[in-house]
């Protein structure tokens, strides 16, 4: 598979040409959407339908980060913002019946307006357990600061969207949920407690399984004081992959986040040599995704097959 460890946010409805040219020479493996991309339905899917043919793929990855409450981006189509991942962790405390019943029905209906626009993956659940004095970053993103309940809920998301045939990120690995800084405008450093972090922020991520996961731009400095999660070996290779067990794709967030210390290509390049699969840039800065089609690798074998497993999981 020869596509460059990239995933690319576009600048607006349709396509642009230096868009085009460049996908065409790049090849990233996938593109993600936002709202700024999304009129309604049906320019929503000839969009997509401009994305893949571009590759030849039907399967091509197209994402979306569509988590509920205030981070909708369906918003045009259908207003989701009333469904924060905190108020169905809410509905689990009272009924956990009811909650399964009232989620399924949530995830079958965004699911089917996924699926008939033509996106295959959406960037949920968030698995950050929330706590009183953190940054509201999080906040109503979390199901809840119980760690069982996120756990549970998470698997439930999980297991909904792929009955759906869309594959889920679940996201923040290792957890953000103590960051007392927004991570998009400053480095957040965590000072929590080995054992803290291992019985309450991993614990989710230990017990939900996911194809794909994405990396908190997080220092946790009982393990590692100088790097954030997304550029930290200690992290990526001895907590994600041996602690949790994470066996699937990993991708860093968004690379043009100010909680990153370097410029973009070395963003890039960090993330990729400490041990994410695949690198995020969102902003769709067409002069800042060129200079990374320079830098950036193509995917490596590992990757490759997992992509394989995500193309099989589709049929």
């Amino acid at each position: 598979m020869n596509r460059k460890a990239l995933i690319l946010g576009i600048k607006t409805y349709r396509l642009t040409n230096a868009e085009k040219s460049l996908f065409k020479k790049l090849k990233p493996w996938g593109v993600i959407l936002f709202s700024r991309n999304i009129k309604n339905i049906l320019q929503l899917k000839c969009l997509t339908d401009e994305i893949k043919k571009i590759f030849n793929d039907k399967n091509f990855p197209i994402l979306i980060d569509e988590e509920g409450g205030k981070i909708s981006r369906l918003n045009k189509i259908i207003n989701l913002s009333f469904f924060s991942q905190d108020f169905f962790g809410k509905l689990y405390i009272k009924d956990k019946k009811l909650l399964t019943v009232y989620y399924k029905i949530y995830i079958n209906s965004v699911a089917a307006i996924l699926k008939s626009v033509g996106i295959n993956i959406n960037t949920v659940p968030v698995l950050d357990v929330r706590r009183k004095n953190a940054h509201n970053v999080i906040g109503t993103r979390s199901f809840s600061e119980n760690q069982s309940h996120v756990s549970s809920i998470g698997n439930l998301c999980i297991k909904f969207y792929e009955k759906n045939k869309i594959a889920t990120v679940f996201k923040h690995i290792p957890g953000h949920g103590s960051a007392k800084s927004d991570s998009h405008y400053k480095t957040p450093i965590i000072k929590v407690n080995k054992k803290e972090l291992t019985k309450k922020d991993f614990m989710p991520f230990k017990l939900c399984r996911s194809f794909f996961g994405m990396t908190a731009h997080v220092i946790y400095p009982v393990f590692d004081d100088k790097n954030v999660t997304t550029h930290s070996t200690i992290m990526i290779k001895e907590i994600i992959r041996k602690h949790i067990k994470f066996k699937g794709i990993l991708i860093s967030d968004d690379i043009s986040m100010k909680s990153l210390k370097y410029g973009l290509e070395k963003n890039a390049l960090e993330a990729l040599n400490s041990g994410c699969n695949l690198v995020l840039h969102c902003n769709a800065n067409i002069k800042e995704m060129s200079r990374l089609a320079k830098v950036v690798p193509r995917i490596d074998k590992f990757t490759e097959k997992k992509t394989s497993h995500f193309y099989k999981f589709l049929r």
